[in-house]
């Protein structure tokens, strides 16, 4: 810990930084079947968020780009971008594709046209840490510095000075109502259309640093808080844990680090996260199993444990489970585990 500051959100920061370049850029799409694409293009650095695309491509959010793989194949859709290091992708309801970059700006891209979006066109921040679209079909971005909304045409931005609680967004999530969970490096809150509330639990006490919600379909949302602000004279205690929140309790199912939550087909709940709450050391991939959710120790099965950083988890069409760490991209079929960047993987 730093000044008080939990070391998992120092590393937040970190990756934050600032450039700029030209607005837009004219690509050819990418339609490379080479026989070696698998192994010149397969993702080997962070892979920080996993998607899956209408056609049932898998889309892969890494340092080195954002990549398509096809079931036979990778290809690297920003090949054309310098310094192409990415946190977050997604694709529209119309088909094209978002593509959040930790160095500057967010690109929207149709195929063909490779589009730049920054500070001067009225996004936030050039720091884009993940892109979300809600029911209406407005896009979401969370900055370094702030919460940005595109509805198309223009950018509307929300700060700490329209009740944002940091203007660093780690997360955003709409519930079956409307309404938006937005986690940052502070406190989390939602968004109802017209204002920003921080959520507490029963003491009162704030959640911070979340870094992942979900909504299982009972209508409860799952998070992973690495801390709960609360101090006892100068000294914040850290008390990490994944939470369920029924509509008017909260509820502790663990005290590890939890940084992505699934649920799956089946009801089961998956989580990566770190052992240690300041994100240092092993991090595991966990299923929660669905008929023990109820009660108040619900069964984990570890699925795997790892040194090093593990990120957003990912259910395909097939019942796959996909995810990324810090040095590529794995699937589990439900009794192994394929490592991508591996020659067995290949």
């Amino acid at each position: 810990m730093m000044n008080g500051v939990p070391v998992f959100a120092w590393f937040l920061m970190l990756v934050f930084c600032t450039s700029c370049r030209q607005n837009q850029k004219e690509v050819q799409k990418d339609t490379t079947k080479s026989k070696d694409s698998i192994t010149s293009q397969v993702p080997n650095s962070m892979v920080r968020n996993v998607k899956q695309d209408r056609n049932r491509n898998i889309l892969i959010a890494s340092y080195k780009g954002v990549f398509r793989y096809d079931g036979k194949s990778f290809v690297n859709l920003t090949s054309k971008i310098p310094s192409p290091s990415f946190w977050d992708v997604l694709e529209g309801r119309k088909g094209n594709l978002w593509f959040a970059n930790r160095d500057s700006d967010v690109y929207y891209y149709n195929g063909n046209l490779l589009q730049q979006f920054i500070v001067s066109e009225g996004l936030a921040s050039n720091q884009g840490s993940s892109i979300y679209e809600d029911k209406t079909g407005t896009i979401w971005f969370a900055t370094g510095g702030g919460l940005s909304r595109f509805d198309g045409k223009s950018f509307r931005n929300f700060t700490t000075k329209d009740g944002l609680p940091a203007n660093a967004v780690t997360t955003i999530m709409e519930d079956r109502s409307g309404k938006l969970w937005i986690g940052t490096t502070s406190e989390a809150c939602f968004y109802d259309g017209k204002t920003f509330t921080i959520f507490r639990n029963k003491e009162g006490k704030a959640f911070s640093n979340v870094r992942g919600f979900a909504e299982d379909k009972r209508g409860n949302i799952w998070f992973g808080a690495t801390t709960i602000m609360d101090r006892k004279g100068d000294s914040l205690i850290v008390r990490a844990g994944l939470w369920c929140y029924d509509g008017s309790i909260f509820t502790q199912m663990n005290q590890r680090g939890t940084s992505s939550i699934l649920e799956d087909k089946k009801g089961n709940i998956w989580t990566t996260g770190s052992v240690n709450p300041n994100g240092v050391g092993a991090w595991k991939l966990l299923r929660y199993d669905q008929k023990s959710l109820s009660g108040k120790k619900p069964v984990a099965t570890e699925i795997i444990s790892i040194d090093k950083m593990l990120c957003e988890v990912l259910e395909a069409h097939d019942g796959s489970i996909w995810f990324g760490s810090i040095n590529g991209v794995y699937r589990y079929d439900g009794k192994n585990i394929i490592d991508f960047k591996s020659k067995k993987g290949q």
